[in-house]
């Protein structure tokens, strides 16, 4: 049943245009959160609530807090979240994720909304991971655009070098390790450097 359900989400994004995670890329996800025992989860950008609903899924003692600033978007998000049953275990806000403060610390942080903003959720989040916490990123490679944005429009290109300088913010963060895994739509998977 579970399995049917997910699938009529996989369509309907794709019939609407909505982007949710590439295949391997959820698969990498769900799987990282298995093998490291995740409880905590915070995710900015819901979408249609896909990620939240397959990370949720892993094992019922996940919690999962989702924010998403489009209203349309919370909406189909809340009444896929409630068809799934997992109301109990997701929480999602209506909001903007830079303008929350959220005081609970987290295990995971997964980043995976407005892409020109990254820098900005990465800092304004980053204390809100547990001491072992890894802050988890998609859609680095940007359809392949970040090794090659010649065939782009104006803007489109200015996605692509925030998405660049996200990238080398990453390489030279001091603070946190990064490790890049070419999978799904690129991925990135930072944790606090040992002192």
């Amino acid at each position: 049943m579970v399995h049917i359900q997910l699938e009529s989400l996989e369509k309907y994004a794709k019939e609407n245009h909505v982007p949710i995670m590439l295949k391997d890329g959820i698969n990498y996800l769900t799987d990282y959160i298995k093998k490291n025992n995740i409880q905590n989860i915070l995710e900015i950008g819901s979408a249609i609530g896909y990620s939240a609903i397959k990370m949720a899924l892993v094992n019922e003692n996940i919690k999962v807090t989702t924010i998403e600033k489009n209203k349309t978007m919370y909406e189909i998000a809340l009444k896929n979240i409630n068809n799934f049953n997992l109301s109990s275990q997701i929480c999602i806000l209506n909001e903007d994720a830079l303008d929350v403060d959220i005081v609970d610390k987290y295990d995971l942080i997964f980043i995976d909304a407005a892409k020109s903003q990254y820098i900005k959720f990465f800092n304004k989040f980053k204390d809100n991971l547990t001491a072992n916490g890894v802050i988890i990123t998609d859609n680095l490679n940007f359809h392949g655009l970040v090794k090659d944005d010649s065939n782009c429009s104006r803007n489109t290109r200015q996605l692509v070098r925030k998405i660049r300088n996200y990238i080398t913010f990453l390489k030279e963060n001091t603070e946190f390790k990064t490790e890049f895994i070419e999978l799904g739509d690129g991925i990135s998977v930072s944790k606090k450097s040992e002192l």
